[in-house]
């Protein structure tokens, strides 16, 4: 039996296609065709009137706090359980990120516990939809704006994922995805940047190109210090093709997660990604989180598949275990963190893989 990867992207012929047409035509005055061709494509997928391809999500945001004049004496408020891709350009802009527990179901920012976080230096609080599960989107913009708290969304997790008749991504001030080669949909590295705010728009797209703005009429002049956050056309070419087959992508994750879903549950001693009643769970990351009762930790679990020849991904350890960052009363953050695991999810993956994957859950929990 070969190894089960715990993920890897779907590429097919027209990517490669793509991929090779960006490379041989692509310069001059092609050099932007895809990442414009991308950016329009992925703004209708998403229903958003501004898309700004980028580098990675991590400059997307890094990006969005910068047009938002988040700085230093600003807090931002978010989830503990969280990557450090989130928090990092909370640092960047000279922030101080603010850590808050997560809601038992979702593994999300709990909204009551950001509320209370608040302070008069809060700028803003990111609402990280994570592995694919929602935040409560409403109980949070109903905080950001009784407060006059920017609502971010960190959706690097969640193509595909619906809340309310609304894509992740779509509903805050403004919303960043992620396209590594880990993500449902990818250009090798990149990002997006969406918003339905022009003006912040404008300012981002300022600040991704050395801060020049489209209206300067001097070439090479500079109207602000900006970044260099651009992705490449080849790079886009790649995303052209998977946003062309972003239905069929997102499809197969969640049916993944529902074949998963089909064989490890009911079972009380386990939770898995919810599937909101009102809304869509894109599936990017299925997850198991073993009941404090089973006995069984993420060590145990790490090497139970490594034993199978199977590959697994640990949960995201809480960020105020990092001793850069000021510790945070966020019980539950650290609980599922000891008890969790990410499971395989790559898109070509057989029924033999995951009822591999299955086995290897049931002789933990049945010992």
């Amino acid at each position: 039996m070969s190894r089960v990867a715990y993920t890897r992207p779907s590429i097919t012929d027209l990517e490669v296609e793509y991929a090779t047409d960006a490379a041989r035509n692509g310069w001059g005055a092609q050099c932007y065709d895809y990442i414009h061709r991308l950016e329009a494509g992925f703004a209708a997928h998403l229903g958003v009137p501004h898309a700004i391809a980028t580098s990675s999500c991590t400059g997307a945001m890094h990006m969005g706090l910068a047009a938002l004049g988040i700085g230093p004496g600003d807090e931002v408020i978010l989830a503990d359980t969280n990557w450090i891709a989130t928090a990092a350009p909370v640092v960047h802009v000279g922030a101080t990120p603010v850590f808050v527990d997560i809601l038992a179901d979702s593994w999300c920012i709990d909204p009551a516990k950001a509320e209370a976080a608040i302070t008069p230096a809060t700028k803003a609080i990111i609402a990280t939809h994570l592995y694919g599960n929602l935040c409560e989107m409403e109980a949070l913009l109903a905080i950001g704006a009784r407060h006059g708290v920017a609502v971010i969304e960190d959706a690097a997790e969640a193509l595909g994922s619906e809340y309310r008749g609304h894509r992740a991504g779509a509903m805050g001030r403004f919303g960043t995805f992620s396209f590594h080669g880990t993500k449902t949909m990818t250009t090798g590295e990149g990002g997006m940047f969406v918003t339905s705010d022009p003006q912040l728009y404008e300012t981002v797209l300022t600040l991704s190109n050395h801060g020049r703005s489209r209206a300067q009429t001097r070439q090479f002049w500079p109207d602000m210090v900006g970044f260099k956050y651009k992705m490449s056309n080849i790079q886009a070419a790649i995303g052209c093709a998977q946003i062309e087959r972003i239905a069929e992508l997102t499809a197969r994750k969640r049916a993944i997660l529902a074949a998963y879903r089909a064989a490890l549950l009911p079972d009380d001693r386990i939770a898995m990604n919810p599937e909101p009643a009102d809304g869509v769970n894109g599936a990017w990351m299925p997850t198991v989180v073993f009941a404090e009762s089973t006995g069984v930790t993420q060590e145990a679990a790490i090497a139970a598949f490594q034993a199978a020849d199977i590959d697994a991904r640990v949960f995201f350890s809480p960020l105020s275990d990092l001793e850069f960052f000021a510790d945070a009363q966020t019980p539950l953050a650290h609980a599922t963190a000891r008890r969790a695991i990410n499971l395989p999810s790559y898109h070509d993956m057989t029924e033999a893989d995951i009822g591999r994957v299955c086995d290897v859950i049931g002789q933990l929990l049945n010992g």
